[in-house]
């Protein structure tokens, strides 16, 4: 089974070399959505995009999250979220996309996966190539 400990490793392995290949990832991290992970009780799925300086420098980021809340003998812990995330120069088109969607909002997985790939905030970047692609796991 999946564990917290191994998502990112199992992601990883799932999506193969190719990580700016948008589509690929999507596909592999839509899968992985649906799948159980040890300890998880609610599916938190996070699909968020806009111009940020996270970096020290305004990029356009395209970011889809799953996020798992820990807990330690049933008292809450902490949470971490595990990113595909994908970083381009900010055109005037895609200055103009910004949008936090979480897969909680919906009665199922499907229904959200379905809406995300219907927006235009997901629809532009996934014909684009990335300047930079990640794929990491943290707290928060």
């Amino acid at each position: 089974m999946i564990t917290v400990m191994n998502a990112e490793s199992y992601l990883k392995h799932k999506i193969g070399e190719d990580t700016d290949d948008i589509k690929k990832v999507w596909e592999a991290f839509k899968a992985f959505c649906k799948e159980p992970v040890e300890g998880e009780e609610d599916k938190e799925i996070l699909f968020q995009c806009g111009v940020y300086d996270f970096t020290g420098e305004a990029l356009f980021h395209l970011d889809f999250v799953r996020q798992f809340t820990i807990y330690e003998e049933d008292e809450y812990s902490h949470m971490e979220q595990l990113h595909c995330e994908f970083l381009f120069k900010p055109t005037d088109e895609l200055s103009n996309l910004e949008i936090g969607e979480w897969s909680m909002d919906y009665d199922n997985i499907d229904d959200f996966l379905s809406h995300i790939e219907n927006l235009q905030e997901f629809k532009i970047p996934l014909i684009l190539k990335p300047i930079k692609s990640e794929i990491y796991q943290e707290a928060v």
